[in-house]
């Protein structure tokens, strides 16, 4: 078998020094990457502090592995996985349709795992659950095609106790509501408690056809690690006589998609309390079929993590026609008030908005209010008259845009903007404007914009919640097709940017993209700063930021480490001050969140995933995992 140790770019001559066998045993370290958010709590704070403000710019590349598997041909393929790392070993989902186990320490290939028919691991990563009553170590993760594997930690072999002969079958009729031959995913790692595997779902965004709200149901799952037998189930589109049912109007709830984690949750352990960020409903951008808030869509939804039973929502997004979901994990701190710890959950999506709960009890931590927010012009779509808007903090990302405001600078760039503008009539405003009907119209931050599934980190000495946000607008327009439904559709709707595609410049005011902190003791922002560059103007120009597709992780040293802009760029700040301290430019950029660990030969690394293209995806460059420490003493 042909594995990735063959084409190793770096590192191969210390790789017989430091390569060992099998895999991870028992429960992992503080020192390790133990799931993709780090911990439970997503906080993704490493204790590692051998990386310092004072030596991060001596940073190097160790090794580096390409993910295409050897006489591959195809067209490259993005990767949005976060590796983990158990003890001295690296486990990473390839968007090639294979599981790898790497020496974390060299990139040594340990073991690689084939899916069958063509099938593809998940593509947001892959979860470590520790073993229990004889079961060993495993590496779960879901698959496009509807399965769910559980693969022995140490060689990457099928554990043929889990389902059958290791493998869960997703596709179950109590989900598969309307049909079996529907599409049916897992999109992200599972989430592991005690002896249990818990799923989202993929379900995929409904935009066609009269009957596009329906489909598979998005329920959450958690299923016995040891076995892969169904422990509980909750429904996230509540069935007749369930709380929330009566928030769907006219039967809207019978079969209704969506609704769905496709991103992250996190687990208050101690407690044991799961916290789902749910998405919008299916169709995601109409809702003329489904009068009413909705719930749990575009919620965040604590349950009973034993038994799925329900604790409490918040609903970010009411009536959601904008496709702003709830996908980022929610970030679990203790924060001070009045001389006393609080369990906070501070929680945000592609709106830009930070929501600061209870999360024990869902109250509000900083105040939120119902603001007035505008009508749809659609016949018979009935908006939410309010929406919910927290005090504090401000907005993270941009939420207003007027032909007064565009973007300003480069002068052919400029006029390109004015004349998209102009000669499409646009419809330019601010938070919550409902797309319009027949008429091109843009409401920042947009579906592309704000936070997204990546979500944010937390710094736990220094109180700092850093996120990096993506000022993104999407022209949309919603038309009347001859069936009698209504979709997004039109040259420049879809999932076009509001922005020139050839030259990858968007039409919005600068700063397109940006590094943001908040004080979680007061609410209020700690700083901006410009993140990214725009290579293709010229120079004295550039400083723009660039759009994110990928998050930020904390060290106890003081470090903020981020990729995510589509400028190739890899990044370190000081997390007080957000002080640009250290820069490299990849072959590509980075479309997922950058870990850490200790490697075996004593040294912190730093792992990024390098697979991403410009601002559509369309020209990947590239196809790595690198792997940077501190140079050896």
């Amino acid at each position: 078998m042909a594995g990735l140790a063959s084409r190793l770019a770096l590192g191969a001559a210390v790789a017989a020094a430091f390569a060992t066998v099998g895999g991870a045993q028992g429960k992992p370290g503080a020192t390790d990457w133990p799931s993709s958010n780090y911990n439970e709590s997503a906080n993704r704070y490493s204790p590692l502090d051998q990386i310092t403000a004072q030596n991060v710019g001596t940073l190097e590349r160790v090794w580096s592995i390409h993910l295409k598997p050897e006489g591959y041909t195809g067209r490259l393929r993005e990767d949005e996985a976060i590796p983990i790392v158990i003890g001295s070993t690296m486990y990473l989902a390839s968007p090639y349709g294979a599981v790898h186990a790497l020496d974390a320490t060299t990139g040594v290939e340990k073991w690689e795992f084939q899916l069958p028919n063509s099938d593809l691991p998940s593509k947001r990563g892959l979860a470590y659950w520790p073993g229990a009553d004889g079961v060993p170590p495993s590496i779960v993760f879901g698959a496009t095609q509807g399965g769910l594997y559980s693969l022995k930690a140490s060689d990457g072999t099928l554990n043929t106790g889990f389902g059958v002969n290791g493998v869960v079958n997703l596709k179950t009729p109590e989900v598969m509501q309307t049909g079996m031959d529907q599409p049916y995913s897992l999109l992200s790692s599972p989430t592991i408690y005690k002896n249990l595997i818990i799923t989202g779902a993929g379900t995929g965004e409904g935009a066609g056809g009269s009957n596009a709200g329906t489909g598979p149901a998005g329920d959450t799952r958690a299923f016995d690690a040891k076995t892969g037998k169904l422990v509980w189930t909750f429904h996230t589109v509540p069935r007749p006589g369930e709380f929330g049912y009566d928030t769907w109007g006219e039967n809207s709830a019978r079969n209704r998609s969506g609704v769905n984690t496709w991103g992250y949750m996190s687990v208050d352990v101690e407690r044991g309390i799961l916290y789902m960020p749910l998405g919008a409903p299916n169709n995601d951008r109409v809702g003329v079929d489904r009068p009413g808030n909705n719930l749990f869509s575009s919620s965040v939804v604590a349950v009973d993590a034993n038994t799925g039973k329900y604790i409490w929502h918040f609903q970010l997004v009411h009536h959601d026609i904008w496709d702003y979901d709830t996908q980022s994990a929610p970030i679990l701190v203790d924060l001070m008030r009045d001389g006393k710890a609080v369990p906070a959950l501070i929680i945000v999506n592609k709106t830009g908005l930070m929501f600061t709960l209870n999360r024990v009890t869902g109250k509000p931590i900083f105040d939120i209010v119902e603001r007035p927010v505008p009508k749809s012009d659609l016949p018979n779509e009935q908006a939410s008259p309010t929406q919910p808007f927290p005090v504090k903090p401000e907005p993270l990302s941009q939420n207003t845009v007027s032909r007064d405001n565009l973007y300003k600078g480069e002068p052919e760039h400029q006029s390109y903007c004015e004349h998209l503008v102009d000669d499409n009539n646009m419809k330019l405003g601010g938070p919550y404007m409902p797309i319009s009907f027949n008429r091109y119209s843009i409401s920042p931050p947009g579906p592309a914009g704000g936070i997204n599934f990546w979500g944010a980190s937390y710094d736990p000495k220094l109180h700092l919640f850093v996120s990096n946000v993506s000022n993104i607008f999407q022209p949309m327009r919603l038309i009347l097709r001859p069936d009698g439904s209504y979709v997004n559709n039109g040259p420049l709707a879809g999932t076009r940017r509001f922005g020139n595609p050839e030259k990858k410049l968007l039409c919005g005011p600068t700063p397109w993209g940006q590094l943001v902190a908040v004080n979680m003791d007061t609410g209020d922002i700690a700083y901006r700063k410009t993140l990214g560059v725009s290579d293709m103007l010229p120079p004295g120009m550039q400083d723009t930021g660039r759009p994110s597709s990928g998050g930020a992780f904390l060290t106890a040293s003081g470090l903020t480490f981020v990729g995510g802009t589509d400028d190739f760029r890899f990044r370190a700040f000081a997390t007080a001050t957000g002080e640009k301290l250290w820069e490299i430019k990849l072959a590509s950029s980075i479309e997922t969140t950058p870990i850490t660990y200790m490697g075996s030969d004593g040294r912190q690394f730093v792992a990024v995933v390098s697979t991403g293209g410009g601002l559509t995806g369309s020209d990947v460059t590239n196809d790595e995992i690198i792997a940077f420490a501190l140079p050896r003493r």
